[in-house]
């Protein structure tokens, strides 16, 4: 063959090559707008998906074992007869991917010279699963040692990414990942103490701060101001001074009338002339007008002192006076009581405004032991309920009273002790009186309306003897009677000794007048069932209750 034929036939092998090099190119133009490449041999069409097998964009995966090669596991599109067997891209396909590449700048002409010959394919293989099938690498750089790896042995590069593959799968199942422990609550202080900001510190540290000393200082003086202050505060207030009252069923309940507490003769006397509205608006008009004291009001008051001093030995002693204001009085009036009441700073706590019934009926229901009026007919209906009670009467003297001790005088027949001696006396003369007292000196007496009430303060004495303070205790009784020692006395001592009860001082005056000794005594209240001596006694200035129980009320 001649010079000029070898040229020309050259010639048209370059013209050819380069025309399907641009043919080539004009398919791999179109493959990546599309997401399919073409192979150059023509004999088979392999989908390069964009995600994996989970539907996810894979890219960065393949960082450890390659970023250069260029094939991939079958799609799941594909017919089956197309995944049994898998072909590796020659190397124009690998140039062809490789100027992909954003690194890579060169033209169509440059990668054809760069060409390598094509490589022989893979022998079939059996279908990947699913789960196992590798995802599509990115597209890889040129120039890359992997690549040349792959190509020489492309079937052990090929397992090797499966086997990679399965064990990060497998990894990434059994990995155990740390779990945040559930955090402790903390108060605010606490997180604020733990996690203080530096921020705050550095802003602080700039403001001038005064010494630490003066402000703690300063801090302290406040705080005792403000408790001196809430101290003061208390202290005004009288409810918050005063004591709980006992319990009633263990209480010594005294109920006592506003006549008998108060003096209300003004009242009274509106009442009777005008009738009940004048002297309601009477007692509103003159409801912060203070009430003066009554007959009963000393009485209260040493009944109070007691109470102090058995606080004083048994702070928690439940067995104390009850004082019960018990009045037939309306609603209306409560107020003017009330602040009577609080401002000679009485303990009174239990009120009973019946609104202008008897008040009678609540006496049982209020447990009382002791009922105190200055209505006659009331206490005489309390008497015939069982309650012991007497009318009170204000002395017509004024008369100094002892304020550390309770003194208290009783008569004997008819308000200790029953009236059968006196029915006796009434009946046979005295005489007669005389030999039954002594033919019964050892048979006790029956009970008086006020014995009870002797054995309340009996049973009180006694506490305070325990504390060894017979000498200073601060209640007193007497036995002021009309009674001869010598021919009626052993009976009323050997009575009172069977019932277990310790009388202070008995004077037997043989039917001497009372009077003057109650004087000399100057007891809180004496009790007796004769008028005659009740008003004896109140003539000399001392408080007196009449008891209106026994034969001589006929």
């Amino acid at each position: 063959m001649s010079q000029t034929s070898l040229k020309q036939k050259k010639k048209n092998e370059t013209g050819s090559k380069n025309s399907k090099d641009s043919i080539d190119t004009e398919k791999r133009k179109d493959s990546d707008k599309s997401g399919v490449r073409l192979s150059t041999q023509g004999s088979q069409e392999l989908s390069l998906p964009k995600t994996d097998s989970r539907g996810l964009l894979v890219r960065n995966q393949w960082s450890r074992t390659s970023r250069s090669p260029s094939t991939r596991g079958p799609s799941i599109d594909e017919p089956r007869s197309k995944r049994t067997s898998l072909k590796l891209p020659n190397s124009s396909t690998t140039s062809r991917t490789s100027s992909a590449s954003p690194s890579q700048h060169e033209s169509p002409e440059q990668l054809s010279e760069q060409a390598s010959p094509p490589t022989p394919p893979l022998p079939s293989t059996p279908p990947m699963p699913l789960d196992s099938r590798p995802p599509t690498p990115p597209e890889p750089h040129s120039s890359s040692r992997r690549s040349t790896r792959m190509q020489e042995n492309p079937e052990a590069w090929a397992h090797g990414i499966v086997r990679d593959i399965r064990d990060s799968r497998e990894s990434s199942q059994l990995r155990d990942y740390p779990r945040t422990p559930p955090t402790e609550w903390k108060s605010y202080s606490q997180r604020r103490s733990t996690y203080s900001s530096q921020l705050d510190r550095d802003c602080l540290s700039e403001l001038p701060q005064p010494p630490r000393q003066h402000q703690r200082e300063e801090e302290e003086e406040e705080e005792e101001a403000y408790w001196a202050s809430v101290k003061t505060l208390y202290e005004k207030i009288p409810s918050c001074s005063r004591p709980r009252p006992p319990k009633p069923k263990n209480a010594i309940t005294i109920a006592v009338s506003s006549r008998a507490l108060f003096n209300m003769m003004d009242g009274r006397k509106i009442y009777e002339e005008e009738g009940l509205e004048k002297y309601m608006e009477y007692q509103l008009n003159n409801e912060n007008v203070i009430l003066t004291p009554g007959p009963a009001f000393r009485f209260v008051k040493a009944l109070q002192h007691v109470n102090v001093r058995l606080r004083e030995l048994y702070p928690n002693e439940q067995d104390l006076f009850d004082i019960v204001l018990m009045t037939n009085n309306h609603a209306q009036v409560g107020v003017r009581l009330i602040n009577s009441v609080n401002h000679y700073g009485l303990l009174i706590d239990r009120f009973c405004l019946t609104g202008g019934k008897s008040p009678i009926g609540y006496l049982k229901a209020y447990l009382t032991n002791l009922y105190l009026s200055a209505d006659s007919e009331k206490v005489q209906e309390a008497i015939q309920e069982g309650i012991a009670s007497a009318t009170m009467f204000d002395g017509a003297k004024d008369m100094a009273y002892c304020d550390t001790q309770l003194r208290v005088a009783f008569d004997g027949d008819a308000v200790l002790f029953s009236d059968e001696s006196e029915h006796i006396a009434k009946e046979y003369g005295l005489d007669k009186f005389f030999q039954h007292e002594t033919l019964f000196e050892n048979k006790p007496l029956a009970q008086g309306p006020l014995k009870g009430f002797l054995e309340d303060l009996g049973r009180l004495q006694k506490k305070f003897y325990a504390k060894d303070e017979r000498l200073l205790c601060p209640i007193r009784t007497y036995l002021v009677t009309a009674r001869s020692a010598a021919s009626s006395g052993a009976r009323v001592l050997k009575t009172l000794r069977r019932w277990g009860l310790e009388i202070d001082e008995a004077l037997f005056l043989a039917g001497a007048p009372k009077g003057p000794i109650l004087v000399k005594i100057r007891p809180h209240i004496f009790f007796d069932d004769h008028m005659f001596h009740i008003e004896g006694a109140q003539k000399l200035g001392t408080i007196s209750a009449h008891v209106p129980y026994g034969i001589n009320q006929k």
